[in-house]
């Protein structure tokens, strides 16, 4: 009886593994996830240009894709040698992304073209390999991380917010369009987490438009998402890994999950109060 036990575990186990793949999985929120779910004994495929900072992943069993995701022949590459290991991917977790800070004169139309790339266009692609794929097991989750930025505004991330404002739209009609194979779809908002996004914020926005006529005010930006990040306002990126787990174990999961230092208040600011209400708190944040 215990060995018929034993036995039936082991296949309910089996039955819950899932094949996922998880783009930007070398460091911040897509690591920290990534770690947690193969210790879970799920199938990890950890994609990233980085492929030296996924060495850990590959040691605790990940499986790695060096994938730039506005490169289409990676993208399908790595995609085709999921299918060709395993057979189906269960979920999809777009979760690549960067933040181009910088004031909207003085960022040119071809960085802005290459957030749109790597935050949107390079998303979607992946997203249009993995479907049919989908569609066929009439299953499957797609995960894409947004932010709170995709529901809010903050000085020189015009085209940043940009990005995740159109990924919210474009993720709720993939979810109509999916819906009927089984498909969910479901959009993360992250607030402020213990990541390395701040820094990379905080550079390119110096780069661009720290010594020209909006100098005040991103000196003034730079010190708030400085205060924003510090480890002890941010949130620890395992509340990302926590959501994660419970939308792919869900039947149900939600449309969205806000979650993160502020991204609840924020996002409930500006949906309630207006736009007026939420400048005026904007502003509270970059005074002097």
């Amino acid at each position: 009886m215990l060995y018929l036990k034993g036995y039936f575990q082991v296949l309910k186990y089996k039955n819950m593994s899932k094949v996922i793949l998880i783009t930007g999985a070398s460091s911040g929120m897509g690591k920290t996830t990534a770690i947690d779910l193969i210790k879970q004994g799920h199938v990890v495929y950890g994609a990233s240009r980085d492929v030296e900072n996924m060495k850990e992943l590959q040691e605790l069993g990940a499986y790695i894709l060096n994938m730039d995701v506005t490169k289409d022949e990676e993208i399908r590459s790595g995609v085709e040698r999921i299918i060709n290991e395993q057979g189906k991917i269960d979920v999809l977790w777009n979760n690549a992304g960067y933040g181009l800070y910088g004031s909207v004169e003085e960022t040119s139309i071809d960085d802005a073209r290459n957030q749109f790339e790597v935050n949107l266009f390079g998303l979607a692609r992946l997203t249009q390999l993995v479907i049919p794929y989908m569609r066929k097991q009439k299953s499957g989750i797609i995960i894409n991380t947004s932010s709170m930025g995709g529901k809010v505004y903050t000085p020189f991330g015009a085209w940043y917010h940009a990005t995740k404002h159109a990924l919210e739209g474009w993720s709720d009609c993939l979810r109509f369009e999916l819906a009927p194979f089984g498909i969910k779809v479901v959009i993360l908002e992250p607030g402020a987490i213990k990541t390395n996004w701040g820094n990379i914020m905080r550079r390119l926005l110096q780069e661009r438009s720290s010594n020209g006529p909006y100098k005040e005010m991103v000196e003034a930006t730079i010190k708030a998402g400085d205060d924003a990040y510090k480890k002890d306002n941010a949130s620890d990126p395992s509340v990302i890994s926590q959501t994660i787990q419970k939308i792919i174990v869900s039947d149900k999961p939600k449309t969205r999950y806000a979650v993160g230092k502020m991204a609840k208040p924020m996002i409930f600011i500006r949906k309630y109060f207006g736009d007026r209400v939420f400048d005026r708190v904007i502003k509270f944040y970059i005074r002097k």
